[in-house]
Formats: structure tokens, sequence, C-alpha cells
């Protein structure tokens, strides 16, 4: 009788756990969004809490800063789970040394195209390194959509609320567009996307056209930052309206309030 009991909380949990409303903190980005103490630098990581762990996704291009703006929005290293890398450029993975130092009982997800110098940083400090290029569930409701694109392969982290999934990304170089609808392909609906667009060197009647696509897809919900450029926020800003969320360093987002 116990063990039903048990088996039913420890499933009920799991559930609930999948289906929970996460709070994403912005840790780095170009911009600061809240004026205290915090430093704007080339770059981008996020904090995910909400879910059985919580996860770093990327870490920024110097650990220093990312340190500094941890202490200051209150953000323990230790309470850190899971790092979650995008991709193998500096600018997202340029903090992970000396975030290690401070924490090196993480999980660290990479995609097994990066570079052995990564790799070997994450083994030096006896953190756990696990590679993988397929979509894969990370914890409950959490998952990657797995390596997109070939010249800089890139994976994207794709979280599962009631209300539908919300992708976040690094850099967006295999296209927002193609992930947007390779997230929508595996994990369903998307309610919001978020992080690195990758747009500064589009046109406006290419982001006019991106623009066009995301909402086809469904995506009700935007946030681009760090090196999806100025012209694209714009536009972006300019047809979600309401619905669009600007970005910066401190920026907290419970994503519950984009549900109601």
């Amino acid at each position: 009788m116990w063990q039903t009991i048990l088996t039913f909380i420890i499933l009920a949990s799991a559930e609930r756990t999948a289906t929970d409303y996460p709070v994403i903190t912005v840790l780095y980005d170009n911009t600061v969004y809240k004026e205290d103490s915090l430093v704007a630098d080339w770059g981008f990581s996020c904090l995910i809490e909400g879910y059985e762990k919580n996860i770093l996704f990327d870490t920024g291009g110097n650990g220093e800063i990312l340190l500094s703006n941890m202490q200051h929005l209150g953000v323990d290293p230790k309470e850190i789970d899971i790092i979650f890398l995008s991709h193998r450029h500096w600018d997202h993975v340029g903090g992970l040394e000396r975030f290690l130092a401070e924490n090196s009982d993480v999980d660290v997800y990479i995609l097994p195209s990066l570079p052995d110098e990564i790799k070997s940083t994450v083994r030096r400090a006896g953190a756990k390194l696990v590679e993988s290029k397929e979509p894969k569930e990370i914890i409950p409701g959490v998952f990657s959509t797995g390596k997109m694109g070939e010249f800089i392969p890139e994976q994207s982290l794709v979280l599962s609320t009631p209300s539908g999934n919300i992708v976040i990304t690094g850099c967006a170089h295999p296209g927002v567009v193609n992930i947007t609808e390779k997230a929508k392909e595996n994990f369903g609906e998307i309610l919001f996307v978020m992080g690195g667009f990758h747009l500064m060197s589009k046109t406006e009647g290419q982001l006019v056209k991106i623009i066009k696509q995301m909402k086809e897809l469904g995506v009700q919900y935007v946030a681009p930052s760090h090196c999806s450029g100025a012209s694209a926020e714009r536009l972006f800003e300019r047809d979600f309206g309401k619905k669009f969320i600007r970005l910066g360093v401190g920026r907290k987002i419970d994503t519950k309030n984009l549900a109601e």
C-alpha cells in the first residue's frame, strides 16, 4: 500500500514539474534592463527556475561579469544544477571556466561538435559532461532541439508549460524560423521565443518576412536580444505590440503571466 502511495506521489510530482511555468532571469546581455550595479557585455546567459532543477543557459563571454551580475541579482552559483551550452562561440561559453570554479557540481549539456578545449574545461573541473546531437529530454518538461545547422552547429532549449512551449535560442545561427519550426514539430505549439535571433545583417524586407513566418507558426510572444539587431527588435515590437518583451541584464520573466 505504502509503495503504491509513494509511486503516486513521485508520478504526480514529475507531472507537475513537467507542466510548471518557469521563471527566466537574464544574467548576461548586451544591454542592462535593470539599473542596479549590473554590467552589460556582448554575449548571452539566462537562468531558468521552476522545474526540478535550475538551468543556466549559456555563460556569456566573461565569467567575472557573469558572476558579478549573478551576485547583484541574488543568484547563488551553488544553486545551479545544469549548464546548457547552445554553441561554441566565446560570447556564449566564455564564462564557463570561471563559473565552474565556483560550482563544478553540475551536468553540462553540449553538442559533440564543440571544441575539445571546452570539453576538457568541463572534465578538469569535475563536472559531468553530457554530449548529444539528437533531440533530448534533459529533465521532465525541458528539452534540447538537438543539433541544427552544419557550419555553426547549435542547439536550443525548449521549455514545456501548460500554455505551450518556450524556445530559448543562443544566436539562432541555423535560423530562428527553422528552430521554431523544429521545436513545434517535435514538441508542440510555441508560446514564446526569446534570445539571440542573429538578424543584424537582414534587410527590412527580410525581417518583415521572418516576423510573418513566426506569426504563422503560432508564436504569441517574442523577446529578441543579443545578436538580433536594433532593426529587428524595432520591427518585432511594432508587429507584436504588447506581446513583445524587451530583454537586458536583470530582466525577470514569470512566464505564468504570459498566459494570463
